[in-house]
């Protein structure tokens, strides 16, 4: 059972980094759940200390995640259209034109979203362009996290994982 454990964790590690750059994936939650299923094979030792660390900066990214964005966009003159259009042009980018469209695609959802809203179009630009650097420090931030969680999974894994075999 634990060797399901460790495949189902390493799984839900390599979503969690994923998710970092998809906004409909929580990358730091999901690799949390990877540390989680580590931890409760037999043969890694459960530590509620490290466990619950863990949880708390993954919750916290997430919950920043949905601020960062706005942050960027306010900063720089945007409006809500500004930050719904940056996730929209993310999801649009993402998937009809990767690799590229992570970029892209949510500078022209800010702009087009603070166009719609009525925003002259030079303060639309400084906008979409806040709205952007907001998202690409989320990115940013969640990979950081993800990729640590990464680190700690294959540290633990290699610490205990002669015990496996």
């Amino acid at each position: 059972m634990d060797i399901v454990f460790i495949i189902i964790g390493f799984l839900l590690i390599i979503g969690g980094i994923i998710g970092s750059f998809i906004p409909i994936l929580p990358g730091p939650i999901t690799s949390w759940f990877g540390l989680l299923f580590l931890y409760l094979t037999d043969v890694v030792p459960m530590s509620y200390t490290v466990l619950g660390i863990t949880l708390i900066i993954a919750l916290a990214i997430f919950m920043l995640d949905y601020f960062i964005p706005a942050m960027g966009a306010k900063r720089f003159g945007g409006s809500r259209y500004g930050v719904i259009g940056t996730t929209v042009g993310l999801l649009i980018g993402i998937f009809f034109f990767p690799p590229f469209g992570i970029i892209i695609g949510p500078f022209l959802g800010a702009l087009i979203g603070e166009l719609l809203y009525g925003t002259k179009s030079d303060i639309a630009v400084k906008a979409a362009f806040g709205s952007l650097l907001g998202l690409l420090t989320s990115v940013f931030i969640k990979f950081i996290v993800a990729s640590c969680f990464a680190i700690l999974f294959v540290w633990k894994f290699f610490e205990y994982g002669s015990d496996l075999f």
